[in-house]
């Protein structure tokens, strides 16, 4: 795949995409495409390979090897122009204290040579379009979370950037303040603006993206939009149990066939089933008991637990 053409529509092209660092192979051979106006996300679990790869796509970690095209150009080359028609929001807060709100925006659009005039018309816009038009004047220390990650939104905007790069944009938010993120976000699509994500929430890659990777160990291992990831690792409902700690039954033979698949956890039972009702009927019916159960529609938690398993990395 490595002497695949560059698509003429794709903003981002990758082939045998790799970043070593040493010894370390922290992005191994991955391919992939981005299109125009869409949402774009990397999904995987810590040391997957996600911000290695976005820093790549940012232009400020050079590829080891392999093919990488970002708005038709080699970031080895045009790194520079790329930087200038992309915004970047780093998972780290990058935002100056010493500046007020306003502030943060007016003087990063200097940084671009946007004119006085224009810089002070979008900061407003701007700041609007994060609701947080009331603050201009404000201190960014006192912000909350949510806001100061609204602001760098903000920020990343005012360059008017035809790329969004987002890594983890809602780590340490409150739900609230995730939502209202996922809203700006979702606005900035309809907008025409091309987003890319890295996340490990899984609700935030199938509320924002159209299509995704799921990353593991430096490799891509499944990638397409939520809802066919779902349909091919999953099934159309999981079936949950829960069984008294101090009592659990004997299930040794007794699940089988009644799901596509089975699995044993410490503190319940999934059962990955077409039909959870008829799984649930069947399951009083071999005499078991359950404290409680739960039909649930499969998602995109159970399609990434699958393919990554339920490991802890930390």
């Amino acid at each position: 795949m490595a002497d695949t053409p560059t698509r003429p529509d794709a903003l981002i092209h990758a082939r045998g995409l790799t970043k070593l660092f040493g010894s370390l192979v922290a992005v191994d051979a991955v391919d992939f495409d981005v299109d125009r106006g869409e949402a774009f996300g990397f999904l995987g679990p810590n040391g997957a390979g996600k911000t290695s790869t976005m820093r790549m796509i940012g232009c400020v970690s050079p590829a080891s090897s392999g093919e990488l095209r970002v708005l038709g150009m080699d970031p080895a080359v045009e790194g520079p122009r790329i930087r200038a028609r992309l915004g970047v929001v780093p998972q780290a807060d990058t935002l100056d204290r010493e500046l007020r709100v306003a502030e943060n925006l007016y003087t990063y659009a200097r940084y671009f040579d946007i004119a006085g005039p224009v810089a002070r018309k979008r900061t407003a816009e701007l700041l609007d379009f994060v609701q947080l038009g009331d603050r201009w004047d404000d201190e960014v220390e006192p912000l909350s979370g949510g806001m100061k990650r609204r602001l760098a939104i903000a920020r990343a905007l005012i360059s008017e950037p035809e790329l969004l790069l987002l890594d983890e944009p809602t780590t340490g938010l409150d739900p609230q303040a995730r939502h209202m993120v996922w809203d700006r976000l979702y606005r900035l699509k309809q907008r025409g603006v091309t987003i890319v994500l890295t996340t490990h929430y899984m609700d935030e890659a199938e509320q924002l993206c159209d299509r995704l990777v799921v990353m593991d160990k430096a490799k891509i291992v499944a990638s397409g939009s939520p809802r066919e990831l779902i349909e091919r690792y999953a099934t159309r409902e999981v079936l949950e149990l829960r069984f008294a700690i101090d009592a659990a039954p004997d299930l040794d033979g007794k699940l089988q066939g009644l799901a596509d698949r089975v699995e044993v956890l410490p503190d319940r039972v999934l059962l990955y089933t077409d039909d959870g009702d008829a799984a649930a009927a069947a399951i009083h019916q071999r005499g078991l008991r359950p404290e409680s159960t739960l039909v649930r529609r499969s998602t995109l938690e159970d399609v990434f637990l699958h393919i990554t398993g339920r490991r802890l990395i930390e």
